[in-house]
């Protein structure tokens, strides 16, 4: 597809849109700045496996003297770092397709994940959240499992950050319904005007002519 050539015209208004389209240009592709934050994260994976390595190498060297007690906290190490990778990895991938441009490698890939662009911002905030509070839990019941050094202050702290999550992700999920909601009555209100103008057009009424019948008189 060939880019599209805009006719500015001449003179001093020209000339004007011309700056106009300039900036709106250097505005759309400064979109490109956000790619080094997405491979800031990339790498952060990279750590992620080197500590994955060195919990799993720590549970193998105790997996025959460890109670289950202590191995259960340690699989829970592991599974907090998985559960914080797999969150990275949604990040990378829904905010790159919603923020920067369209991953074309994987378009047609057979591996590609099914939920990959069809995240928007909105499910992402959501899934942001949601991963929170599962390794928050995770965290928690760490806790909970070495009730010797329980330390109140920290648990009820951890508890209040918990919920907070949890909170949030309701009033964010709400806030999403409700603004879903609000769009759905605007595109079915565009959808009864644009009935009402071509109703118009077919019986030859003058336009506007539903909308004088209006008892409202809106």
């Amino acid at each position: 597809m060939t880019k599209r050539e805009r006719n500015y015209g001449g003179g001093v208004i020209g000339a004007l849109k011309k700056f106009e389209g300039g900036i709106e240009s250097l505005l759309f592709n400064g979109r490109w700045l956000l790619v080094p934050f997405y491979l800031g994260l990339l790498l952060g994976l990279v750590v992620l496996v080197v500590k994955f390595v060195q919990e799993f190498i720590h549970l193998a060297s105790i997996a025959l003297e460890a109670s289950l007690k202590d191995t259960t906290i340690s699989l829970l190490e592991l599974l907090d770092i998985v559960l914080l990778a797999n969150l990275i990895l949604i990040v990378i991938f829904s905010g790159y397709e919603n923020f920067v441009s369209k991953i074309a490698v994987a378009q047609d890939a057979e591996d590609r994940p099914s939920w990959m662009g069809k995240v928007d911002f909105s499910g992402l905030k959501i899934k942001l959240i949601g991963s929170l509070v599962a390794i928050s839990v995770i965290q928690l019941l760490a806790v909970f499992l070495e009730p010797d050094e329980m330390n109140t202050d920290h648990v009820f702290w951890m508890i209040i950050i918990h919920l907070t999550f949890v909170v949030s992700g309701v009033l964010f999920a709400v806030m999403d319904f409700i603004a879903d909601k609000r769009a759905m009555i605007d595109i079915a209100v565009e959808k009864a005007a644009l009935e009402l103008q071509i109703m118009e057009e077919e019986n030859g009424f003058e336009k506007g002519y539903a909308k004088k019948l209006d008892p409202t008189g809106q």
